[in-house]
């Protein structure tokens, strides 16, 4: 039985997710007025930072992949 996502798949829902988070904790700044909102800033913004980690690391994946020819 074969996972149905592809690899392509899980880079692009990391990428679509981390610009989401990222721009969501940036709207959540105290800059634009909205404080009031009970989320942790921080954590937000840190878990972002990990999924974009994670796509780049899927692209490097796929990079080395296109060089060795698999």
């Amino acid at each position: 039985m074969r996972f149905p996502l592809t690899f392509w798949d899980i880079s692009l829902w990391l990428a679509v997710t981390a610009i989401i988070l990222l721009t969501t904790s940036e709207l959540l700044s105290p800059y634009y007025g909205r404080t009031g909102i009970v989320l942790d800033k921080r954590r937000l913004r840190m878990i972002a930072l990990v999924m974009g980690m994670l796509f780049m690391a899927t692209v490097v994946v796929r990079v080395i992949g296109i060089i060795t020819g698999s």
